[in-house]
């Protein structure tokens, strides 16, 4: 059995070096630094003079990891480009002006943010922000082409209301796409192309009007598979009970109940390369939900269950060639036999199989550990990680069977 300690995702632990621009869109770069500490980034901001006017270094010194750093020449380090640019996992510039385009897409470095950007070799976003007729100017559109082809990632600006009450293409991205683009910059790009449907959440099975059978998945497992495979280029779709944020990018499908999520899943199966079955799906419903609400004085309900449908094995049997369906196991005892049995029972390709009566780990914790058994044999234990963590240690065995595919147990 390998292990899968010591692994890391998203943009936990990363150093971010969070170049600022002298324009009106200053102010945002305080959410982008936000969210990016938030999300774990050590984040170093470096902000040009002009950004001085329209945002206080005290604000974005008081959020990010490190006071802001605006000089080539006041700073203890006497070369602190050559530090920055070294020392930072991703640099991004939001917002970045024309001029900034300009000079980087030129090789000139006047201050502390253009040497910094020549001196990293790093992954880089730029982020522009600029009045209509600025960003539709010739010399922009081939400055940001250069700089596209030299692999710099260019979020591009928004339609919607800019300075002085204009309204027009050049509004700087929002800043939950501008962290996107930032973690897409830093995740092997190894599913780009790939479509691929998450199911999260638990089902909720009516009792009546008020009532269900249900059970404590918060989704957050499938929430975090969504985002990672996002993040790596691919094409997703999230079926989904939980009513949790979602990543940029990603088709959110709400449902309710097992019989919607498997109309909803087959429905879109069928276009996909993979179907990550990670919703925690009722196994029994009320055979008669009653349209109103029950009363205690009707007295105890006679209560009858009958299955759900199972959503796996109907995906197993229906599935295009070269499909890889991963199911998942919230079990309690013995997860490799249980595991196991579920993989070869349903013909599956991948089964994470966790121990939901874990204190740690399981329903609504942000942590997981979880056993990874693959149709060839493969076995990897996962010890305690974030969520997210173990979505792509998941994922890096899914981009493992897309190109090396195994063959599977027939059930």
């Amino acid at each position: 059995m390998s292990d899968a300690s010591g692994v890391g995702r998203g943009l936990d632990g990363r150093r971010v070096v969070l170049g600022i621009c002298g324009g009106i869109a200053a102010y945002k770069a305080v959410e982008v630094c936000r969210r990016l500490v938030d999300a774990g980034a050590h984040v170093v901001p470096v902000m040009t003079a002009d950004a001085r006017r329209f945002v206080g270094e005290v604000t974005l010194s008081a959020l990010a990891s490190e006071p802001v750093q605006t000089s080539l020449w006041d700073e203890a380090d006497p070369i602190p480009h050559t530090r920055l640019g070294r020392e930072a996992d991703v640099v991004v510039v939001a917002p970045a002006t024309a001029r900034l385009l300009g000079a980087y897409a030129g090789g000139l470095a006047d201050d502390l943010l253009t040497a910094t950007l020549l001196a990293t070799r790093a992954p880089v976003v730029v982020c522009p922000a600029m009045h209509t007729e600025m960003w539709e100017h010739p010399a922009v559109g081939h400055n940001v082409g250069i700089l596209a082809e030299r692999g710099v990632h260019v979020v591009e600006p928004a339609v919607g209301r800019l300075a002085g009450g204009d309204e027009g293409r050049g509004r700087l991205a929002d800043p939950a796409d501008i962290v996107a683009a930032i973690e897409a910059a830093l995740t092997p790009q190894d599913l780009v192309g790939r479509k691929i449907v998450v199911t999260a959440g638990g089902t909720r099975e009516p009792i009546d009007a008020v009532r269900f059978v249900g059970n404590r998945s918060s989704g957050k497992q499938g929430h975090a598979l969504a985002a990672e495979a996002a993040a790596r280029g691919a094409s997703v779709t999230l079926v989904t009970t939980a009513d949790r944020p979602v990543a940029a990018g990603v088709e959110v499908v709400a449902v309710q109940t097992a019989a919607e999520m498997q109309r909803a899943v087959m429905e879109r199966a069928q276009h996909a390369d993979v179907v990550l079955m990670a919703a925690a799906v009722a196994d029994f419903r009320p055979r008669r939900a009653t349209p109103h609400k029950l009363s205690k004085t009707d007295g105890v309900p006679d209560l009858v269950l009958e299955p759900t449908p199972d959503i796996l094995a109907g995906l197993a049997r229906n599935r295009p060639d070269g499909q890889l369906l991963v199911g998942f196991a919230a079990e309690t005892g013995d997860l490799v036999a249980r595991a196991s049995a579920k993989l070869t029972a349903k013909g599956l390709d991948l089964v994470v199989a966790n121990d939901v009566s874990s204190p740690d780990a399981g329903f609504d914790h942000d942590t997981n550990r979880a056993v990874l058994v693959e149709s060839d044999g493969s076995l990897t234990e996962v010890p305690l990680v974030d969520k997210r963590a173990l979505a792509g240690i998941v994922l890096d065995v899914v981009a493992r069977h897309l190109t090396q595919p195994t063959r599977r147990t027939t059930p």
